[in-house]
């Protein structure tokens, strides 16, 4: 797999001083976390899956979830069940590439139930997507994941959305992200990245930001983020890739998704929810790393750990420190692996509009 794969080789050499590296279905978890992307939602029910993720992934999507919870109806849960087996083993029976497939479950007990009806083609599965996750419900939802990857010698990797009302709600925020922490920690070889479901956030306020604006622009959305990322996206080794919320419209005017986007970076989360291939180009051009950051990280990745203070960027516009900047350098480096460093004058928009062009 390889971000920007479907642009021609010229294209490619024209834009990146560094391509996209290419990585493996079954790479570690750190990698696949960054390389993640935008990973785009499809509800359960769409009746041509298995075509859809094979058209998705020539557009350049790595990532798909397939939504057996708050995107159907309840009273539709046994029929799309049945239709995500059908379809993913169809998927799993033709040649070509697909996404990285994720399916969004609503209780722990699908978990075995999916796997188990998808049989031997299992290997369609990279993993699921835990909701409302929290310290009181999400031990059941890794538990059945664990257990399911070790009897079916399948491995299983997890993706919890933090979205509750504990969350959102004050008073119970620290306690209740205290307690993820520590039982994420518990299933770390399990855990791929943490989703932040902001959709559910508003709605416990009766919020909801238009196409102009981002989360960041809504006060009680923005808070909570902070704290997320505060205890649970640490570059200290206890943290986990935190990925932006969801882009939910199909306006053709995507300036709100590019500014959110960026905010995302900004507030130390990759990867981006979206539910519309348009959204793809504008996410994907966004993380790719920029000349002058790749080389500002790689004057503090020279040091070797060794302290020589403050310095002056090559670019002679900011200053660089060898420590308090070295976390910041080597994720600007996981990133360069997963999206590529853009040549020198090529910007964001020359990347979006080589994709859409394609």
């Amino acid at each position: 797999m390889r971000h920007f794969a479907q642009l021609p080789a010229a294209e490619r050499r024209r834009l990146f001083a560094l391509p996209p590296l290419e990585f493996a279905r079954t790479a570690d978890p750190a990698t696949l976390a960054v390389g993640l992307g935008a990973t785009l939602y499809m509800p359960g029910t769409r009746p041509r899956l298995a075509d859809d993720l094979q058209r998705l992934a020539l557009l350049g999507v790595l990532s798909a979830v397939i939504c057996l919870e708050d995107a159907i109806g309840d009273a539709e849960v046994a029929d799309a069940e049945r239709n995500v087996v059908a379809q993913l083993r169809d998927c799993a029976a033709r040649p070509g590439a697909v996404p990285l497939v994720f399916v969004r479950v609503r209780r722990p007990e699908q978990i075995p139930a999916l796997v188990e009806a998808l049989g031997a083609d299992a290997h369609i599965l990279s993993g699921f997507v835990l909701p409302k996750f929290t310290d009181l419900n999400g031990a059941a939802f890794l538990d059945a994941l664990a257990d399911t990857a070790a009897e079916h010698e399948h491995p299983l990797l997890a993706m919890p959305v933090v979205e509750s009302a504990e969350v959102i709600h004050k008073e119970t925020r620290l306690d209740t992200l205290s307690g993820i922490r520590a039982l994420l920690a518990k299933h770390r070889s399990n855990i791929l990245a943490v989703r932040l479901g902001a959709t559910d956030f508003a709605a416990a306020y009766g919020i909801r930001h238009g196409p102009t604006l981002t989360v960041y622009d809504v006060g009680v959305l923005a808070d909570v983020i902070t704290d997320v990322v505060n205890l649970l996206g640490r570059a200290d080794g206890s943290g986990y890739v935190v990925t932006g919320p969801v882009w939910e419209y199909f306006t053709p005017d995507l300036d709100g998704l590019y500014r959110e986007t960026a905010l995302d970076l900004a507030n130390g989360l990759i990867g981006k929810t979206v539910i519309h291939p348009r959204h793809l180009p504008v996410v994907h051009a966004l993380m790719v790393v920029t000349a002058e950051e790749y080389a500002d990280a790689m004057d503090i990745l020279k040091s070797n750990g060794e302290d020589w203070g403050a310095r002056a960027s090559s670019y002679g516009n900011k200053m660089n420190e060898s420590k308090p900047h070295r976390a910041w350098a080597e994720r600007v480096l996981s990133r360069a692996a997963a999206f590529g460093v853009a040549a020198e004058n090529i910007g964001v928009d020359d990347l979006r509009q080589a994709q859409t062009s394609t």
